[in-house]
C-alpha cells in the first residue's frame, strides 16, 4: 500500500523500521521531518505499533500511518489503528499533530481520510477517546462525524457506525 491521499496529506502506512526510527527519534533521510516531529504522541504511537507488530506480526493496513504534508513532504504527525477490526467489526484510532501545524483542519482531513479508509475495508465501527480537556481533538472527531457516545471524569468516547460500511 502506498497511502492513503488527501487534497494537502499523504498518510503513509510506516513499516516496523520506520516506526522504529521514530521512537529512536532519527530520521532514515528519505522523510524529512517538521519542527517538533516525532511529538512524544508519535513516539507512544510507534511504540504501540511496533509492540503490536511483535504480538500479531504487521497488522497493515490497520497499524500506524505518519502524516505527511503534500506541499513539502514533511512529516507533520501520526494516526492510525490499534489494531485490526475486533470481532464486531470495529477498531479504535488514535492521531496527532505537531503544534507547529494544528489549526490548519490537517487532522479532520487525516481522521475523515482513516475513516473512509475503514470503511470501505469492511469495517462496522471507528471509536476514539480525547482528554476532557482537550477540546481540539474533541473538534476534530466531531468534524469528522464521531458523535460523543460517553464520558468520565478524564475522558470523552466518541464512535461512528455504519450498517453496510461498504457503500
Amino acid at each position: 500500500m502506498d497511502g492513503l491521499v488527501t487534497a494537502r496529506l499523504v498518510l503513509h502506512p510506516l513499516s516496523p523500521g520506520e516506526a522504529a526510527r521514530v521512537v529512536a527519534g532519527e530520521p532514515d533521510g528519505s522523510v524529512r521531518w517538521a519542527p517538533g516531529y516525532p511529538a512524544a504522541v508519535d513516539v507512544a504511537g510507534a511504540r504501540s505499533f511496533l509492540a503490536l507488530c511483535g504480538e500479531d506480526g504487521d497488522p497493515q493496513p490497520f497499524g500506524a500511518y505518519e502524516i505527511r504534508r503534500r506541499e513539502d513532504g514533511h512529516a507533520i504527525g501520526g494516526l492510525g489503528f490499534h489494531g485490526p477490526p475486533d470481532h464486531g467489526g470495529g477498531v479504535t484510532i488514535g492521531y496527532g499533530l505537531v503544534p507547529s501545524v494544528q489549526g490548519r483542519g490537517y487532522a479532520s482531513e487525516a481522521l475523515r481520510a482513516l475513516l473512509e479508509f475503514a470503511r470501505a475495508q469492511g469495517v462496522t465501527c471507528v471509536r476514539g477517546d480525547a482528554d476532557r480537556e482537550n477540546v481540539a481533538s474533541q473538534r476534530v472527531m466531531s468534524a469528522a462525524g464521531m458523535r460523543l457516545v460517553a464520558e468520565d471524569d478524564r475522558l470523552r468516547y466518541y464512535r461512528i457506525a455504519w450498517a453496510d460500511p461498504r457503500r
